[in-house]
């Protein structure tokens, strides 16, 4: 199966928590989407490698998403060497995907930079077909950043205000992860996650996004490379807000 769009994070929460509600909208448009873990998340504080798993299947269904799937990179330990650049070589060779998008590179978690810079080199590499993995050459036309924890100004800002609920539903699905009443199952442990703010935080970034470009939520994106604009006119008159400054 050819993929339109590709996003790659470390853990498998970290599409949901970031640019979930554009990999929906996508989806709905008709476009084909896939989202990959490169870990199974399984030095998370709460819950196991398998309950992380049950939701991360969860997650993807209300995704709606054509392909999703786990790699087997060991948490905590994402490191740009051959081997995981060949694994992720591999993943965009079979997809063939147009876009993919990856974490932006200045980030706190160590595994999501360097998810972010092994995704960027292996987007690249996988169009050279002298590296033999037994698969036709592909190089993806964008490699698109998607926001984490720090904040950027974004090259473009996308209208999820239609897929946010199924972005907070994508969320609520880590039932370990995020704040939730069931503690004997998941442990009593804390995390900055897990408390009932974190999420409120979550939305309230959608907002700010959502108000840069008049509407009620938005998610941000930053590409390294100038935008190819052909006919300013056209461009800039059909992604107006009439009457917003």
């Amino acid at each position: 199966m050819e993929l339109d769009v590709l996003a790659f994070g470390a853990h498998p929460d970290d599409i949901e928590l970031t640019c979930a509600g554009t990999i929906i909208k996508l989806g709905k448009m008709g476009y084909k989407t896939g989202v990959i873990s490169l870990t199974r998340g399984e030095l998370g504080t709460r819950g196991t490698a398998e309950i992380r798993a049950e939701e991360f299947d969860a997650s993807g269904k209300i995704m709606e998403l054509d392909v999703h799937k786990a790699l087997n990179i060991p948490d905590g330990n994402i490191t740009v060497s051959r081997e995981n650049k060949l694994k992720v070589i591999r993943e965009i060779r079979e997809y063939r995907p147009k876009l993919v998008l990856t974490f932006y590179w200045d980030v706190r978690h160590p595994d999501h930079g360097y998810t972010s810079d092994l995704v960027r080199e292996a987007a690249f590499l996988a169009g050279l077909k002298k590296i033999d993995t037994g698969q036709k050459a592909h190089r993806p036309a964008k490699v698109i950043y998607y926001a984490d924890r720090f904040e950027f100004k974004p090259s473009f800002i996308v209208d999820v205000t239609n897929t946010h609920e199924d972005k907070v539903r994508a969320i609520q699905a880590y039932k370990s992860q995020f704040h939730n009443p069931e503690k004997e199952r998941y442990g009593d442990d804390e995390t900055n996650i897990s408390r009932p703010e974190f999420l409120e935080a979550v939305i309230t970034r959608a907002k700010q996004y959502g108000s840069y470009i008049g509407v009620q939520y938005g998610e941000p994106f930053l590409v390294r490379e100038p935008m190819r604009v052909d006919d300013p006119v056209q461009f800039f008159t059909e992604n107006s807000q009439e009457g917003f400054l």
